[in-house]
């Protein structure tokens, strides 16, 4: 069995919080147990002693990404006092998607990547400036870009504490951190958007009700796109004037490729052609503007994204 490394745990809490903060750590096992305390309390070695106790007899060990309220008695979203990561929950296809995170020119380094379990990984920025609203939208849009768990997306997220094992496979498998860069990210260096059809598209339902509202640009680019696809244009033509007419987007080739590539995957998919062939026809398109690594990812999570969006259309 891999041995437990308390000392990588206490590296891991004391970059990621200050001193004097109050964070939450959750044991899970048949029974939950949390508790809220004081950073220096989590870092003291009996404390540590008692989670490798713990740990060792089957609990999974978790720390909230965000600090708390020091007057805090639970976990939810009224007592996380401030954004401190953004983060994305990856438990699928997880090497080629971190591969394509790492590689993406439109999000900065990662502050700490987790490897949680062979193949599985959780990545954290370290990041300022951010509120509520704010983070909540872009780790929503990180789990559509890069294929995460769209449920982590709640500002009061635990994510496991390195140096502790994972205890939910056999055999078990000690989590591990790995530290890309120690910059403190602000909302302008995550240039990711989604175009605003796509990301309704995974939106609660409203019992099919739609309140009524002028369409956005974003919406509006997407209907034009749609149409020009569906009436044979060629895809880098549309792609070159959607990026020139939407300067105003913090990375407007991201954005048009993302927006023409899913409206083509869905029209092929419509259209009847299967799954792999369309993740290879995406792969072929953008061969010379994306890195191979990154393009062989990003085709397999846009076929996807809209295999998804005809599936919700059907139900809705």
């Amino acid at each position: 069995m891999p041995r437990i490394d308390t000392h990588i745990a206490a590296d891991f809490l004391t970059r990621c919080f200050a001193p004097g903060e109050t964070i939450a750590l959750v044991l899970r096992q048949e029974k939950t147990q949390q508790r809220i305390v004081p950073l220096e309390r989590a870092l003291a070695p009996r404390y540590l002693g008692w989670l490798a106790h713990e740990n060792s007899t089957g609990a999974n060990v978790y720390v909230a990404a965000n600090p708390l309220r020091s007057d805090s008695r639970k976990r939810t979203k009224e007592s996380i006092v401030s954004v401190r990561h953004l983060y994305i929950d990856i438990d699928s296809d997880g090497d080629a998607r971190l591969a394509a995170l790492r590689a993406s020119d439109a999000m900065p380094a990662p502050t700490v990547i987790l490897s949680t379990s062979p193949g599985k990984y959780q990545v954290l920025w370290r990041v300022d400036s951010f509120d509520f609203e704010r983070q909540e939208t872009m780790l929503k849009l990180l789990a559509l870009a890069f294929g995460g768990d769209p449920a982590c997306t709640d500002c009061n997220r635990v994510l496991r504490l390195p140096g502790f094992l994972n205890c939910k496979y056999d055999p078990t498998h000690r989590v591990t951190a790995e530290y890309p860069c120690d910059a403190i990210w602000n909302p302008g260096d995550f240039r990711l958007e989604i175009p605003a059809t796509e990301a309704a598209a995974f939106s609660p339902s409203n019992n099919g009700r739609k309140p009524p509202h002028k369409h956005t640009h974003s919406e509006q680019d997407w209907a034009w796109v749609s149409h020009e696809l569906a009436a044979g244009k060629d895809a880098a033509k549309l792609t070159r004037v959607l990026a020139s007419r939407r300067s105003d987007k913090p990375n407007p080739i991201y954005y048009a490729q993302r927006t023409v590539d899913v409206a083509s995957a869905r029209l092929w998919l419509v259209e009847g052609i299967r799954l792999d062939d369309v993740i290879t026809m995406l792969e072929s398109r953008r061969r010379f503007e994306i890195p191979a690594v990154l393009c062989s990812a990003r085709a397999r999570e846009i076929a996807a994204t809209a295999q998804r969006m005809i599936a919700r259309r059907k139900l809705a």
